[in-house]
Parts: C-alpha cells; sequence; structure tokens
C-alpha cells in the first residue's frame, strides 16, 4: 500500500499531458475556422433573414392596423351620414304622408261638397217638379169642383185657371210670412 501512496504521490491527476493539450487545441481552432467560414455566415444570415422577416412582419402588422383603424372610422363615418341620410328620408316621407292626408281630406270634403250640391239641385228641382204637379192637380180639382157646384165645366176657360192659380199663388204668400 506505500506502493500506491507513492505512486500517487508522484503523478499528479489534475495536469494535463501536453500532447493531448496541443492536440485539443489544434483540433479546436480546425473546428472553429471551419464554423466560421461555413456555418457562422449561414447562420448569421438566417438570423439576418429572421430578424427583417419580423421587423418587416411587425411594420406590416402595424400598417394593417392603421389600415383597418382608417377603414373603420371611414365606416363608421359613413354609418353616420346614412343614419342621418335615413332621417332626413323618413322626415321627408313623414311629410309627404300629412301633405298626402290632407289633400285627400280636402278632395273627399270638395267630392262631399258637390255630392251635397248636387242631392241639393235634385231635391230643389224635384221639389218644384212636386210643386208644380201639386198646383195642377189643385187647381184641376178646383176648377171641376167649381164647375159642379156651378153646374158647368169650367175646364176650358182659361180665365178660370188664372184666377185659381192667382188664388193658390195668394194662399201660398200667406203660408210664406
Amino acid at each position: 500500500m506505500t506502493n500506491i501512496i507513492a505512486a500517487a504521490e508522484s503523478t499528479n491527476i489534475l495536469r494535463v499531458p501536453l500532447d493531448e493539450l496541443i492536440i485539443g487545441t489544434v483540433a479546436f481552432l480546425l473546428v472553429f475556422f471551419a464554423l466560421a467560414k461555413f456555418a457562422f455566415p449561414a447562420i448569421g444570415k438566417t438570423l439576418d433573414a429572421r430578424a427583417d422577416a419580423i421587423e418587416g412582419g411587425l411594420k406590416r402588422a402595424d400598417e394593417s392596423q392603421a389600415e383597418a383603424q382608417a377603414l373603420l372610422e371611414q365606416y363608421r363615418s359613413q354609418l353616420a351620414d346614412a343614419r342621418v341620410e335615413a332621417a332626413s328620408i323618413r322626415t321627408q316621407a313623414q311629410a309627404e304622408k300629412t301633405a298626402m292626408i290632407e289633400q285627400a281630406k280636402s278632395e273627399a270634403a270638395a267630392a262631399a261638397a258637390t255630392v251635397t250640391e248636387r242631392a241639393q239641385a235634385q231635391m230643389a228641382a224635384e221639389r218644384a217638379q212636386a210643386v208644380s204637379s201639386l198646383r195642377r192637380d189643385v187647381s184641376e180639382l178646383a176648377l171641376t169642383l167649381a164647375g159642379k157646384v156651378v153646374g158647368e165645366s169650367l175646364s176650358d176657360d182659361a180665365r178660370a185657371r188664372a184666377a185659381v192659380d192667382r188664388f193658390i199663388s195668394e194662399l201660398e204668400n200667406e203660408a210664406a210670412k
């Protein structure tokens, strides 16, 4: 056991052999230069392209968002204009409706007045015809009655008819008073 301890004391386990250090360093430098020459530029280009794509995407997203906001404001403005126009159309339609109703009422009133006037004129004409017919009938009855009282026919005498007509007119005048 003393041999093992003595052998362990003479060799330092933490000491790196010089030949391995040189070979490791040369291998590291070869790999580093190969990576720096071939891999790192490609990785750098890829990272730059990704950064540009991300920045461009963010820029495009900001532009798209600004454009969407502008369109939203434009649509809101158009919607407000459409609402104002719809309100004015409703107001105009209401005014036209009121005017049409008033016109229809006035036309109906005029038509009713015309119908009433015609009816009154027809009633007046029928009344005048009835009065004339009644006068004729009354005068014929009066002449017939007078003829029976006198015993002669008085229907041919124009003077008798004139007297009967005058008598009936006087009666009408007294009734009108």
